[in-house]
């Protein structure tokens, strides 16, 4: 398979080399670069370096260097046409096939009236007719060709500003003029010009020629200057002017007729006249992954005409369910996060203020895989959408869209601009900071799902109350399965609903009126007979992947020095380690005795048993009432188990019933947690290991990061 070195550039210098590396060993920010131990040669002392700068990495130690697709050879053991496909759908950027006759097309002169100077000539006619006395000052022509876009010189604002006044003041004596060998082949490529075009450089030849219009063409200048945009900018992003005309492009590519057929910019009337697509409008070039140009955008400058928005038609090369309107360009800037914009122009105008990573998609709704795409880059995704009801009809289609591809891990927020800005207008009105500023503060999904329902339904009345319920359980439905957000999202819905602002206050009023000697495991044993289906959304192995406490020792280096020193590694807890004493856990490897059996089992056996019956069950409620649970599955387990907390089970079940409490998800969190952590400092005395003690401090600091993010996510209830 050949792919050009160019691909290969652009997929090392995209890819995310800390992530991927930062799958096998730890990766420290260092500076300006990520410092960790080497996953080559296994080292104890930090020694291998990754600059994100660059997109390389070395070892000090052994020596070893290379880039992403070296990596994933090197290590991970792929081929090299295996590893350009792993970073193709990390950054998106699409490897040619090896068949590129879905890009060719026959070149042929058509038509041999036509002049190849006369559309030049033609629109600056027109032109002058629009803009009265103002004309170009300065236009020159000579042999050589257009200078490349990102070439144009700089004009300066306040000179751009004073343009909008007068147009004279546009200096474009400094623009290299145009010249039409760029557009067609000159004499000398006479003999060649029935072989083969390519569309790609087709494209590019058209955005050069609209390139060169807008340089003749105040009007449009002065459209893309009363916007703020910078000359700069203008080149960035390709921008350009397609003249008044029907046939500027058959005049201007005589021998390329079929290829712009063939990308819809020249299109056949009822009649059988050819006629150009985009007319009279300003140009904006849309580019692939690749920075390939793949069709066009144009805005009237009348706002009177509609539509105001024409996209060229999808094509061998262009495909609008693919692409998002500056998502190249944000890559080029190794943007860090990424923002769903509606308009072209919000594209841009954020670009300019230094805000990358903002999209928009081709006038369609955005979709599953575009979303799916931009949360690889960052687990926090912002939608901005108008207020008005389309724009909030679009963005609630599209968190429909996004819920099943939503991790637990992964994050969606909605930004609605205050007093009807859209992000353009608001960022040249307050500036970047404060645009940053409503980017960080955007609404959680939760908020935005509650809000929005809100304006649909009227949730006073029971029956309302039912109905946004009914609609929120048909949304969670479409997360992924085992996903803990289904369960969370669900009861912060309906605890905004009943008016229950703080439940947890709720539980422990409910705890305060229980008011028994219990220990923790007992509550533990009552919360499950009363809500069985909690073990399902809180588990131990959840709660060790969710917290990165897995990920942590998978690459902990405590756990290799206990290793390499033939020391004890500490386990993970278990449900049997919950209300164990010391001298029990210190016998983990002998048989317990009778004695210790009533303490260790009743938790275990209890976990054990719903755990069946929820897979055994397609319904995730397993008992329609708390009494019904606890009678039901204390008829399967021996009751000398539970002797100790069967005589509480009346006062703990009145208690919480009383209340009205429906879920003990946060309770039962908070006590995992503080059980957990004292089986964690029981560790840390039963070890004596400098390094398993860190590594059991470190878990504990874990746990407790864990148990703030959920707090602080059952806190935002309070809101309401």
């Amino acid at each position: 398979m050949n792919i050009p070195n160019h691909i290969i550039d652009q997929l090392n210098s995209q890819a995310d080399l800390v992530g991927i590396i930062g799958r096998h060993t730890q990766l420290k920010k260092a500076g300006n670069e990520f410092k960790g131990c080497c996953p080559f040669h296994g080292e104890k002392t930090p020694s291998f370096y990754v600059n994100p700068s660059k997109n390389l990495y070395h070892c000090f130690g052994c020596g070893v260097s290379g880039n992403a697709i070296s990596f994933l050879k090197d290590y991970e053991n792929l081929t090299f046409i295996e590893a350009v496909h792993e970073l193709s759908k990390q950054t998106g950027i699409t490897i040619p096939e090896n068949d590129k006759q879905h890009t060719r097309y026959r070149r042929g002169h058509q038509s041999t009236t036509q002049s190849t100077t006369k559309p030049t000539k033609q629109a600056s006619n027109h032109q002058a007719k629009q803009v009265g006395n103002h004309q170009t000052h300065g236009i020159t022509h000579h042999d050589h060709g257009m200078p490349p876009y990102h070439d144009v010189p700089l004009l300066d604002t306040t000179l751009a500003m004073n343009a909008l006044a007068d147009t004279s003041l546009i200096d474009t004596s400094s623009f290299t003029d145009w010249h039409h060998s760029n557009l067609v082949h000159s004499a000398d490529d006479h003999a060649n010009q029935h072989a083969d075009g390519d569309l790609y450089e087709l494209l590019q030849r058209v955005q050069q020629f609209y390139q060169h219009q807008l340089q003749q063409t105040p009007t449009a200048q002065r459209y893309f200057i009363s916007r703020g945009l910078t000359w700069q900018t203008i080149a960035t992003f390709g921008l350009g002017y397609a003249p008044s005309g029907w046939q500027h492009l058959s005049q201007a590519f005589p021998d390329d007729i079929e290829g712009l057929k063939i990308l819809g910019l020249i299109r056949q009337s009822d009649g059988g006249r050819d006629y150009d697509l985009l007319r009279e409008r300003v140009i904006f070039a849309i580019r692939d992954n690749q920075g390939r140009v793949i069709g066009f955008a144009g805005r009237a400058l009348d706002n009177e005409i509609k539509p105001k928005y024409i996209n060229s038609s999808d094509s061998p090369v262009f495909h609008k369910q693919q692409v998002l309107y500056g998502y190249y360009e944000s890559r080029q800037q190794k943007a860090s996060r990424w923002l769903v914009v509606e308009g072209y122009m919000d594209v841009i105008a954020l670009y300019q203020a230094g805000i990358y990573g903002a999209v928009a998609s081709m006038g369609t709704a955005t979709n599953e895989k575009q979303i799916q795409r931009l949360l690889k880059f960052n687990d926090t995704l912002t939608l901005c959408f108008d207020g008005d009801s389309a724009g909030q009809t679009a963005a609630w289609r599209t968190l429909q869209l996004s819920l099943p591809i939503l991790q637990d891990t992964q994050t969606l927020k909605f930004l609605t601009l205050p007093q009807g800005h859209d992000p353009d207008s608001y960022v040249k009105m307050f500036g970047k900071d404060s645009m940053v500023e409503q980017i960080d503060n955007a609404t959680i999904l939760s908020d935005y799902v509650f809000a929005y329902l809100s304006t649909q339904i009227d949730s006073e009345s029971p029956e309302g109350k039912a109905k946004m319920m009914s609609q929120v359980k048909q949304l969670t439905a479409l997360l992924p399965k085992g996903s803990s957000f289904r369960h969370l999202l669900n009861n912060d819905i309906y605890y905004r609903l009943t008016g229950r602002r703080n439940q947890n206050k709720a539980v422990k009023d409910a705890l305060l009126n229980f008011n028994s000697p219990l220990q923790i495991h007992h509550h533990l044993q009552l919360c499950l007979f009363y809500q069985p289906e909690l073990i399902d959304v809180v588990s131990l192995e959840q709660i060790w992947r969710t917290s990165n406490i897995h990920a942590y020792r998978q690459i902990s280096h405590e756990i290799s020095k206990l290793t390499n020193n033939n020391l004890p590694i500490p386990p993970l807890p278990t449900w049997r380690d919950f209300g164990r004493k010391r001298e029990d856990r210190q016998k983990d490897d002998q048989p317990n005795d009778n004695n210790d059996t009533k303490q260790d089992m009743a938790l275990p056996k209890l976990v054990e048993l719903i755990e069946l019956r929820l897979s055994q069950s397609d319904n995730k409620v397993l008992f329609t009432s708390p009494n019904h649970a606890f009678h039901h599955l204390l008829a399967s387990l021996p009751s000398s188990l539970y002797a100790d907390i069967i005589p509480h089970w009346a006062n703990f079940y009145h208690s919480f019933s009383q209340q009205t409490v429906s879920d003990l998800s946060l309770l039962f969190q908070e006590l995992l947690y503080q059980q957990l952590d004292a089986i964690f400092e029981q560790q840390m005395q039963d070890y004596q290991s400098i390094y398993a003690r860190e590594l059991i401090n470190k878990q504990r600091q874990q746990l407790k990061t864990w148990l703030s993010m959920l707090q602080q996510s059952f806190n935002a209830v309070t809101k309401f």
